[in-house]
């Protein structure tokens, strides 16, 4: 599997392969890298707001 294809999965973009076998330990990593993942993409818009957003806003 390719890591655009997970990305997708994990942002529920795409569905996953329903022939693909799923552990309960498969799904506890899933589930941890995707809150990781959204964390990372919360940081950076909160990172790119500080840096473009709040500067306009004080002129």
């Amino acid at each position: 599997m390719g890591i655009w294809n997970q990305f997708a999965e994990y942002l529920f973009i795409k569905k996953r392969d329903p022939k693909e076998e799923r552990t309960q330990w498969m799904k506890y990593m899933h589930g941890m890298n995707r809150i990781s993942l959204f964390m990372f993409l919360i940081g950076v818009i909160v990172i790119l707001f500080k840096l473009l957003i709040l500067p306009l806003l004080h002129r």
